[in-house]
């Protein structure tokens, strides 16, 4: 059986944040490929409030830890929508050192990992959706020069009504076990994600 390993890089919708059972859609989509009788072993290393610039501190090393030379890996990124937070009147991160944090984090991955990118995904504020929107179209354009397989999913998530209903009772970020459900879903369904 093949030995396969992901990591997941990220944010709190990495981390699956909100989701009562504790799963998010990276444990979802995991127990997915578990049942389609691969040997996953799954490393969610999404941490709340990351930035890209946080990403691009903290993720070689985390995954060098977790990843073998034996294996199969995979690095699947996913952020972005803490970078369109404004804080003291600006974004915590600016668009364009969003992209360039991005480039980096992708350009190093590519030269040990199979690499995959999730884009960032909508909360309930319409606003700053339509920054996060900005974002995800640089982000799916970098990783098409990259070569790099890339899911936008914030329109799916937009038109499901069960994401922003549950992000709405919750926290007005996150969604419970049936948004994160959904998106798992997405990525599952995605014809690029192949192992």
């Amino acid at each position: 059986m093949r030995d396969i390993r992901i990591c997941f890089v990220g944010d709190s919708f990495v981390n699956g944040t909100g989701d009562e059972k504790k799963l998010g859609w990276a444990g979802r989509l995991c127990a997915f490929l578990e049942a389609e009788e691969l040997d996953i072993t799954y490393y969610n290393l999404g941490v709340r409030r990351n930035t890209s610039g946080d990403i691009r501190d903290r993720w070689e090393y985390e995954c060098a830890q977790r990843l073998s030379d034996d294996s199969e890996n995979i690095v699947v990124f996913s952020f972005g929508v803490n970078d369109t937070v404004i804080e003291n009147n600006m974004p915590r991160v600016s668009k364009e050192q969003s992209i360039e944090n991005t480039k980096m984090v992708l350009e190093s991955a590519l030269k040990k990992y199979r690499v995959r990118m999730i884009g960032p995904t909508p909360i309930g504020d319409m606003v700053q959706n339509k920054s996060i929107q900005e974002l995800d179209k640089a982000f799916e354009i970098l990783c098409s020069e990259l070569s790099i397989p890339y899911l936008s999913v914030i329109e799916s998530l937009l038109a499901e009504p069960i994401w922003l209903e549950e992000v709405l009772s919750n926290d007005g970020a996150h969604p419970k076990s049936a948004g994160y459900s959904y998106f798992s879903k997405l990525v599952s369904e995605w014809e690029k994600w192949d192992l």
